[in-house]
């Protein structure tokens, strides 16, 4: 065991559809960024920029994106929704925890193009047709 609390040293980002402020605790048991109507029970985070921009563009809700550079306050693990799934290992540097992470500061960011952003909102719509967007929380 190391003595980190989990597998990367970051920086560490989160995107999302919510408003936060530095020192915000976001945390499980609150309605999740993706899935219809459900509570997360973990918290996701990923040590990639790009990772996160895409939580803050395909995440639920309404307004603009965020990307915040965020803090673990407790052990975090491979988010098995990514790790593993269409490419070997954990290459966007996802986690999850179960314990909170600390909203350090917004970051700027760069949106996706509206082409690629769409290709990536079909992609998901035909795994949710094929009954295949079942998130492992």
């Amino acid at each position: 065991m190391t003595d980190r609390p989990g597998p990367d040293d970051g920086p560490f980002f989160h995107g999302t559809k919510a408003s936060l402020s530095p020192g915000d605790l976001l945390e499980p048991g609150r309605r999740a960024n993706f899935g219809e109507n459900r509570t997360a029970g973990h918290i996701y985070f990923a040590a990639t920029l790009d990772a996160a921009v895409w939580g803050a563009e395909l995440s639920v809700g309404e307004g603009p994106g965020h990307v915040y550079r965020v803090e673990p306050t407790g052990p975090f693990h491979d988010d098995p929704n990514l790790t593993n799934k269409r490419f070997p290992g954990n290459p966007t540097r996802s986690y999850r925890s179960k314990d909170p992470i600390r909203v350090v500061e917004e970051v700027a960011w760069d949106p996706h193009s509206p082409e690629v952003l769409q290709h990536m909102r079909d992609s998901l719509a035909a795994l949710k047709a094929r009954g295949e967007d079942v998130i492992d929380d």
